[in-house]
């Protein structure tokens, strides 16, 4: 089992857990992932890891509650236990002193870039962060942002806080600026990355996304996370997480990350259902 040490909430559906995993924590790196279960017959969710801590033997991750196994997780206290915490997998972020880099995190992607903003600063890097959101109440991890990057812009679609702009707006203006920019990553719902990657096509910048899509065994075996990058199809568990932005086939894997909706709805309304009764008693 694997205790929750620190629960805290960053957001109306958005809540950052703090887990005991000793083993994990040990050979973590920046861009790897865990998959975690809630319970014994729970379904298996990929995390990115947004943070881990060698000496305390913990692992940070952060959750936005929107299908049935993370309003179950969202349930769960300081001091409850997981049935599973699976990691560290995935191939780490490749980390090195490329120049002047820019990492764009979308809603749940601000959690991944993080520990990526921070090990590339330490290695030398001139860190340019964009964090976005679609409005203020998704958007969280601001000041400890401003702890690993040199330059960052916050913003919302909406305009509730920060500029009211799109994510692919700051990027193209810094593209625009004539700035060197060596290498970006983007990382947070498929449709954002997309768009990333079309803007910074043109400007033959090496843009780089994390693929946390579909996944059940993540050592690929399974195959449900496969994807199609420069025409070949890779797993994202073993393969990735990150690929070339540019290379991935963007309309299958927004086509496949769709093959599941009506189940997961289904999945959800059920459990909502069996919490009604509790919540009438209360």
């Amino acid at each position: 089992m694997y205790r929750i040490v620190t629960k805290k909430v960053l957001g109306p559906v958005t809540k950052m857990y703090v887990i005991e995993a000793p083993e994990v924590a040990r050979k973590a790196q920046a861009g790897q992932f865990i998959i975690l279960r809630v319970s014994d017959k729970g379904e298996r969710i990929p995390l990115t890891i947004a943070d881990y801590d060698r000496v305390a033997g913990t692992i940070t991750i952060v959750v936005q509650e929107i299908g049935k196994s993370t309003r179950e997780l969202g349930f769960m206290e300081a001091g409850d236990e997981l049935a599973s915490f699976t990691g560290p997998l995935g191939r780490p972020t490749e980390i090195e002193n490329f120049g002047t880099v820019v990492l764009v995190g979308g809603g749940l992607g601000i959690a991944p870039i993080y520990p990526i903003c921070r090990s590339l600063r330490a290695a030398g890097n001139h860190v340019i962060a964009i964090i976005g959101a679609r409005t203020k109440d998704l958007l969280f991890w601001e000041d400890e942002m401003r702890t690993v990057c040199d330059e960052l812009i916050v913003g919302t679609d909406d305009g509730s806080y920060g500029r009211k702009a799109l994510v692919t707006v700051p990027l193209k203006e810094l593209l625009d600026a004539g700035r060197k920019i060596d290498r970006i990553w983007a990382i947070g719902p498929a449709i954002m990355m997309k768009f990333c990657a079309l803007t910074s096509q043109p400007y033959g910048v090496m843009t780089l996304v994390s693929l946390n899509s579909i996944m059940v065994d993540g050592t690929g075996m399974c195959g449900a996370c496969r994807v199609s990058v420069g025409g070949r199809t890779r797993f994202a568990c073993v393969d990735g997480p990150e690929f070339d932005a540019h290379q991935v086939d963007w309309n299958l894997l927004l086509s496949r990350q769709r093959f599941y909706l009506d189940l997961e709805k289904t999945a959800l309304e059920a459990y909502e259902r069996s919490l009604a009764p509790a919540a009438a008693n209360n």
